[in-house]
């Protein structure tokens, strides 16, 4: 993309669930890994995520709320008192990552639409002691015109600061820009905030409906 053309759209893709397996996919990888039942998982993260006065799981600490050990500690203390189950970590990211995918299909489109001319971003809501880990992934040089990660500014998706902020680094209209992403919640917080969304079930689909958009914006 030139440095002196604004780019016809700017393209702005989440991390989890769309460049790597779906998220329950992993959670059930994860508890198969330390041996826990998802379900009094869940129960105890609906607990704990209930306190910080949200039912989004991951709020508390990809704003960050609170450190990922402490959510950890309060996590380990509900299983332990209301399962009976034991659960002491300080960070989720080893076990979270271990052997999880790159959905290089998908990396593919991201390519094939900024040899076009779009902006390609990464717009995620991202736990601090994870960056790393994702970064290990995916390469982000070459392939990402800028990223944007909650911890980082404060803002989450799909809040509109989020959106105003990642449209203003685009140098891109609201209405010119599209978030890719696999959940409902934060494609509809997209739409609000005047972008174009893609809901993302596989890279193909995706990448024909942004092939789509690029029609739309000729």
């Amino acid at each position: 993309m030139s440095d002196t053309t604004p780019p016809r759209l700017a393209v702005w893709s989440d991390f989890g669930g769309v460049l790597t397996p779906p998220l329950a996919h992993t959670m059930k990888t994860f508890c198969a890994s330390m041996g826990l039942d998802q379900q009094v998982l869940g129960r105890a993260l609906a607990t704990v995520t209930a306190r910080y006065g949200t039912s989004d799981i991951m709020e508390p600490i990809d704003t960050p709320v609170v450190t990922e050990e402490a959510w950890l500690q309060e996590i380990g203390d509900v299983l332990e008192a209301e399962h009976g189950v034991t659960l002491r970590l300080t960070t989720m990211a080893d076990a979270w990552f271990d052997g999880r995918e790159t959905n290089h299909a998908w990396v593919a489109q991201l390519r094939k639409a900024r040899e076009r001319g779009a902006f390609v971003g990464m717009l995620s809501n991202m736990v601090p002691a994870w960056d790393p880990y994702w970064r290990r992934m995916i390469e982000p040089d070459g392939l990402w015109d800028d990223v944007i990660l909650s911890f980082e500014v404060g803002h989450r998706k799909p809040s509109p600061g989020m959106f105003e902020l990642a449209a203003r680094r685009a140098g891109v209209p609201a209405e010119r820009c599209v978030l890719v992403d696999d959940m409902a919640q934060n494609c509809a917080g997209a739409e609000a905030a005047g972008w174009q969304s893609v809901l993302f079930l596989d890279a193909e689909s995706a990448g024909d409906r942004l092939a789509s958009l690029w029609e739309d914006f000729a």
